[in-house]
């Protein structure tokens, strides 16, 4: 699933990372791991705060583009820009608002999609929460409510 997401950041990294100049080319692959682990992060601090009903809630209503999540993740990757590759304050934001927002829609859209079991919510929440349990059931129950 990790894997996965990294080659989705990959994928939407052309014009926020690869054709940014002031994120320099010996740091593109470890930028893109760096949004990708900000993403995961903001969902796994979701789950385990007990707010796994937010995160249902984003990936069920997908037009939902000022939600909270992708604040947190864009604000998270923003930070480490600045942080650890010196890219100014402004600059880091306009790069993760860049690259987290379209990257998480396409992941609510792979997240519904048949042929991408690994991304599928209740395969995503379980490895977030890391677990082997199925929560598709509590998925379902949560959906009836």
């Amino acid at each position: 699933m990790f894997e996965k997401l990294f080659i989705l950041v990959k994928n939407n990294a052309g014009r926020a990372i690869i054709d940014n100049p002031a994120i320099p080319e010996k740091y593109h692959e470890a930028v893109i791991n760096d949004a990708s682990s900000s993403i995961i992060e903001v969902l796994k601090s979701q789950v385990e705060t007990g707010r796994l009903k937010d995160v249902v809630k984003y990936f069920q209503f997908s037009g939902i583009y000022n939600n909270p999540l992708i604040t947190s993740a864009t604000n998270k990757f923003a930070n480490k820009l600045n942080n650890f590759y010196g890219v100014e304050p402004k600059a880091a934001l306009t790069t993760a608002n860049a690259l987290i927002p379209p990257v998480m829609q396409e992941l609510i859209r792979q997240s519904k999609s048949e042929q991408n079991k690994e991304l599928a919510l209740g395969s995503l929440l379980s490895k977030l929460n890391g677990s082997n349990i199925n929560i598709n059931a509590l998925l379902n129950q949560m959906a009836l409510a």
